[in-house]
């Protein structure tokens, strides 16, 4: 049985461009218990890689989290599959704005101990207390209720580039470091405000408003489907968008552009800027937002350092990396020290006093 890839990127990408089809970007979840992952894990490669389906999808005990593409003529096949396993069928496939062919490269499915690390004891709390999810109608009523806390439960460099209007965006790098934040920030108003929160597609609010509950939260409630959902329901309401910017997202796009405002800097000038990139030096690789007159200046470099180095024949920068580690800088998302600009955020203490 073939459980891997035997195509690189740079080949499948070839193959895509060949066949001249049309790919879907699909996002999706559900919490379910898993009894085997691995032997999950190895169906689902299978039955997938038959369809050309190409993504990074986690799959632990506690269900699966996917994100991936597909030819848009196997779109029937892949939901008849997903509807033959019991927690799969009828589940809300959040179909990206837009499209790209190229979104993914590879077929990834991981055995993970969770399909998002939030750092929870699942054990210590009801998981399936959830709070109350929110059409993008009802989310846009109560958000304007000044009894309302609406919270991005995304990272900085997420909300960086877009977010709702009027929305705490907390300065985090992870999913987790927002739950204490946000609950120490709360702590006097977990009876007299409705806590609203919404994310990508919604599955890190799944967690989090069961988690908020159990922590005493009354009026907890979480945008359903998340800004993907949001969206797509706008549009086909006619509903007012009270989203700003781009929504970031988790595969080559980087970002589906969702209001034209640009809210964002470029890290390097200043300019207003919505667009990231990743060093073109690998040793870096380091994920910052860059505007076009300083990618042409810096030729997608963070830095005059990695300019440099990433003019070097590709040898001679193989051979520098030998024995070296990711640089430290990849993990910051644009919070590297030689980057002028940082993102200037408010916290939840200001919000509230407003």
């Amino acid at each position: 049985m073939q459980l891997y890839n035997n195509l690189s990127a740079k080949e499948r990408a070839a193959l895509i461009d060949q066949a001249g089809k049309d790919r879907l970007t699909i996002s999706f979840y559900a919490y379910a218990k898993i009894g085997n992952p691995e032997i999950f894990r190895n169906h689902m490669f299978l039955a997938w890689n038959a369809l050309d389906v190409l993504g990074r999808i986690y799959v632990a005990h506690e269900g699966i989290n996917a994100q991936l593409s597909l030819p848009a003529d196997q779109f029937e096949p892949f939901k008849t599959h997903l509807d033959s396993i019991t927690f799969l069928e009828n589940v809300r496939l959040n179909i990206a704005i837009e499209q790209d062919n190229f979104a993914f490269l590879k077929l990834k499915v991981k055995v993970r101990d969770k399909i998002v690390a939030d750092g929870l004891n699942d054990a210590t709390f009801d998981v399936t207390n959830k709070g109350i999810h929110l059409d993008a109608a009802r989310f846009n009523e109560l958000i304007e209720d000044q009894n309302t806390v609406l919270v991005d439960m995304r990272n900085h460099y997420e909300s960086e580039i877009g977010h709702f209007k009027n929305a705490v965006t907390p300065d985090v790098d992870t999913f987790r470091e927002s739950l204490d934040i946000i609950e120490a920030d709360l702590k006097d108003h977990k009876e007299d405000r409705n806590l609203v929160m919404y994310c990508t597609g919604g599955i890190r609010c799944e967690k989090a408003s069961a988690y908020y509950k159990h922590k005493g939260f009354k009026n907890v409630f979480q945008l359903d489907g998340g800004i993907i959902n949001y969206v797509r329901q706008i549009n086909e309401e006619g509903l007012e968008n009270k989203f700003i910017g781009k929504n970031f997202v988790f595969d080559q796009r980087r970002s589906e552009r969702i209001s034209e405002d640009v809210i964002a800097q470029c890290h390097q000038c200043g300019q207003p800027a919505d667009l990231h990139t990743n060093c073109a030096n690998d040793a870096c690789h380091l994920l910052f937002i860059q505007c076009e007159g300083c990618k042409a200046k810096m030729e997608n470099c963070c830095s005059t350092t990695c300019m440099e180095v990433s003019r070097l024949p590709y040898d001679e920068q193989k051979e520098l990396r030998k024995g070296q580690g990711n640089s430290n800088d990849i993990f910051k998302k644009g919070r590297a020290d030689h980057l002028s600009y940082k993102k200037d955020l408010r916290n939840i203490f200001e919000v509230l006093q407003q």
